[in-house]
C-alpha cells in the first residue's frame, strides 16, 4: 500500500499532499468562521467588562469627593443603587465681606449705626435631589441638581459706627435689624460673584481628573439654582 501513496523516492505522492492540503484549508476555515461567530459576544463581553470598571472608577470617584454613591447605569441597566450617607456636598468655602449703613433722622436729631461683618460663604450640591450616572459605550451622562449657597457662617462683625441722637436713640431693635441684614448681603455678594458657577465647575474638574475615560463625559445640571446663580445650565 505504501508505494501507491509514497514514490519510490521517498516523497509523498501529489494525491495525498493535496488532501493534506484541502484539511488544513478547511480547518482554517473553521477557525476562522468560529472566530467571526463568536466575535459580537466576545466583543460584548469585553466592552460591559470595560464600563462596568468604569462604573467603579466613577463609584470610588463620587465617594472619595461626596461620600456617597450614586446611582449608576450600563446601557439603560441598573448597575449601582444610590446610597446618601450625606445630605449635602460643600464644594467651595469663600470668605466674604459686607457692610450695612443705618442713618435715620428725626426731627432733626439723627441716628447711625454702621457694621462691617465677615461670613464664610459655602457653596456645593443638595443631595437628596437626584443624582444619577448613565454610562454609555459613546458617551457618559452625569446628572446632579444646581449648584447654591448651602450655607453662611458668621466669622466676626465689627461696629464702624453707633452714634446716637440725642432724642432718636438707636434701640435693640436697630441693632437686630442690622445685624440680621449682613448675612443676606453676604448671600446676595456670593451669588454675584457666580460662586454656584465655580462650584460645578469644581466638581466637574474634580471627577475629570479622578476618572479617565475614552468617551466623553457630560455633567448636566437640572433645575434651577436657590439663588439663580448667573449660567445657569452648564453640560460639557
Amino acid at each position: 500500500m505504501l508505494c501507491h501513496s509514497v514514490s519510490r523516492s521517498g516523497r509523498i505522492s501529489w494525491p495525498l499532499a493535496f488532501t493534506l492540503i484541502a484539511i488544513i484549508i478547511a480547518i482554517a476555515f473553521m477557525i476562522i468562521f468560529w472566530r467571526i461567530e463568536t466575535w459580537p459576544a466576545r466583543t460584548a463581553q469585553q466592552s460591559t467588562a470595560e464600563l462596568e470598571k468604569l462604573g467603579k472608577d466613577l463609584r470610588s470617584a463620587f465617594i472619595d469627593i461626596a461620600h456617597l454613591q450614586p446611582r449608576i447605569t450600563i446601557n439603560n441597566r441598573v448597575y449601582m443603587e444610590q446610597t446618601t450617607p450625606v445630605s449635602e456636598l460643600v464644594v467651595l468655602s469663600r470668605r466674604i465681606e459686607v457692610e450695612h449703613e443705618l442713618l435715620h433722622t428725626w426731627v432733626g436729631s439723627s441716628k447711625r449705626v454702621k457694621l462691617h461683618g465677615t461670613f464664610i460663604v459655602k457653596a456645593g450640591f443638595d443631595l437628596q435631589q437626584a443624582l444619577s450616572i448613565d454610562i454609555r459605550p459613546n458617551e457618559i451622562i452625569v446628572q446632579l441638581p444646581h449648584a447654591r449657597i448651602l450655607g453662611i457662617e458668621q466669622e466676626q462683625v465689627d461696629v464702624l459706627a453707633f452714634e446716637n441722637g440725642l432724642w432718636n436713640r438707636i434701640s435693640g431693635q436697630d441693632m437686630q435689624s442690622e445685624l440680621s441684614n449682613l448675612p443676606e448681603l453676604a448671600r446676595e455678594k456670593a451669588a454675584e460673584s457666580d460662586l454656584p458657577a465655580e462650584a460645578e465647575h469644581t466638581l466637574q474638574q474634580q471627577i475629570k481628573e479622578r476618572v479617565h475615560a475614552s468617551q466623553p463625559l457630560h455633567l448636566i445640571f437640572k433645575g434651577g439654582a436657590a439663588n439663580e446663580a448667573k449660567g445657569t445650565t452648564n453640560t460639557q
